[in-house]
């Protein structure tokens, strides 16, 4: 049986620990719509694709989904799954593709081979961070890609993996301690009012993830 183009879909606001009286949604998905978000929580992993796509249910984004299960054959979901891209570790960082930064410490980014960017990291887009002070000629995104790039203070990003769920390049980079504290002053000195609280605790910091979306013009595939 082919696979269906369009999916009947219910889905409603998860609520823990007690019976859920939020509204019952109904919409129908498109097949590609409904494995993007599946995507968003498995990765490009088939087994679990199909595994989700029979079951009938996803939890995504704090909403439960459900559908009547159906079973994906590996050749047909082959040509589905085609149509979205792929990691690239070839990719090389380009710090003007980068639209947000995620300072974390030591929290593990694949669990169970599955990419999960952590909940407790510190996040900032570029258009907060790039936002300058009054009398000042830099901005706190600049100081941050000046440290990214400067090969000369340490390594510069490396290619991590291909999120799904933000449809983004990751790119990964170690800092020293002298590093998050010389961010830190940065922060003090060139954020603005409105994100220093969000980055108080900056200075503790081990790593930074840069994400870098993919354009829509670009080929799915680049291998």
């Amino acid at each position: 049986m082919p696979l269906p183009a369009q999916i009947p879909v219910k889905y409603t606001e998860e609520e823990a620990e007690y019976l859920s009286v939020r509204p019952v949604v109904r919409q129908t998905f498109q097949l590609t719509e409904l494995v993007d978000m599946v995507l968003g929580v498995t990765g490009k992993d088939p087994a679990r694709v199909q595994q989700i796509l029979r079951s009938g249910t996803l939890v995504f984004n704090s909403y439960r989904y459900w559908w009547t299960g159906f079973e994906a054959e590996a050749e047909e979901l082959r040509a589905v799954l085609a149509n979205f891209p792929d990691a690239d570790p070839a990719r090389v960082f380009r710090a003007q593709e980068c639209t947000i930064a995620i300072f974390m410490g030591n929290s593990a980014l694949l669990v169970s081979g599955v990419l999960m960017l952590p909940a407790n990291g510190i996040e900032i887009t570029r258009a907060e961070a790039a936002r300058k002070r009054l009398l000042h000629r830099k901005s706190f995104w600049d100081a941050l890609l000046s440290l990214a790039q400067n090969s000369a203070t340490g390594p510069t990003p490396s290619y991590f993996s291909y999120s799904y769920l933000r449809r983004a390049d990751l790119y990964h980079l170690e800092i020293a301690p002298e590093q998050a504290a010389s961010l830190a002053r940065a922060v003090e000195k060139l954020a603005p009012r409105s994100v220093r609280s969000r980055l108080a605790q900056i200075g503790a910091a081990t790593r930074i993830l840069f994400l870098c979306p993919r354009k829509k013009s670009e080929p799915q595939d680049s291998h």
